[in-house]
């Protein structure tokens, strides 16, 4: 099997807690006995978080190594770097936590183990507009990056439909490091919270730089935080933020139920 990751690079926490958990996986299915009789072998090759190094790596791992499926990659601009790749070949590709709904558009090799940005996107604008009573959000997306994108514009959507107003809607690039001018900018509109559909980096630096200008809202984003490394950059500053992700305290709750509920009537159409 192979894997392909962001071992180095912006988002490296990501390739790296992936990695971790398929080494565990590996090690108790082979204790196990294995698969069919054989033990799983597992080569990893690193794309540096760059789509370009992802296709390189599955195209290799392919055609040379003949792995029989691919494992990966998190990142969506990844994943559609390399889907072609294993749909062309007939390998199957699963990945971990691409949540953009073209990822698995591909063919019907590619798979995912994950919620997908309509959900997640439309669960967010629920919250804040109803659990925070958040009626004016500004958006600052990485406008390089399909699930940035994405994620953002299902939000609005959805936030626009429960009355929701959105104030300011700027963009970065991955790799900036400076956004006081966006944020100077969406300041000036009054937003009672920025919805930053990002990763953790770039995330911990916006949420910095925006209270050291006084901008003091609550800052809304996706999985793409979930990273130890986004309190070791942000700290305090993300002090009053929140983002989703793939786990729930409580799967049970008639909240949790609900947004389940209403993904499946409004999104039935949409390939997982």
């Amino acid at each position: 099997i192979g894997e392909v990751g962001s071992l180095t690079g912006n988002d490296a926490t990501f390739g790296t807690s992936t990695r971790d958990g398929i080494e565990l996986a590996v090690r108790q299915i082979n204790a196990a006995g294995g698969l069919l009789g054989k033990k799983v072998r597992v080569l990893v090759m690193d794309n540096q978080g760059k789509p370009e190094e992802a296709a390189t790596a599955v195209t290799k791992l392919i055609t040379q190594d003949k792995v029989v499926a691919i494992l990966g990659e998190v990142a969506s601009s990844r994943s559609l770097a390399m889907a072609p790749i294993a749909q062309r070949n007939q390998i199957p590709m699963i990945s971990p936590s691409s949540t953009a709904v073209e990822v698995t558009k591909t063919g019907d090799y590619i798979f995912r183990v994950c919620f997908i940005d309509p959900f997640q996107g439309s669960v967010m604008a629920q919250f804040a507009h109803s659990s925070l009573n958040v009626k004016k959000v500004a958006i600052l997306r990485d406008m390089k990056s399909d699930y940035s994108v994405g994620l953002a514009n299902f939000f609005v959507e959805k936030f626009k439909s429960l009355g929701g107003e959105i104030v300011a809607d700027l963009s970065y690039t991955a790799g900036d490091s400076d956004f006081k001018s966006q944020l100077t900018s969406i300041k000036g509109k009054a937003p009672e919270a920025v919805f930053v559909p990002g990763y953790y980096t770039e995330v911990a630096l916006v949420s910095r730089q925006a209270k050291e200008m006084g901008l003091n809202v609550p800052l809304l984003g996706g999985d793409g935080w979930d990273s130890s490394k986004l309190f070791e950059i942000g700290g305090t500053s993300l002090k009053g933020s929140y983002f989703s992700n793939h786990y729930s305290p409580d799967d049970t709750s008639p909240t949790v139920q609900k947004f389940i509920a209403d993904y499946k009537t409004e999104f039935n159409s949409i390939p997982d």
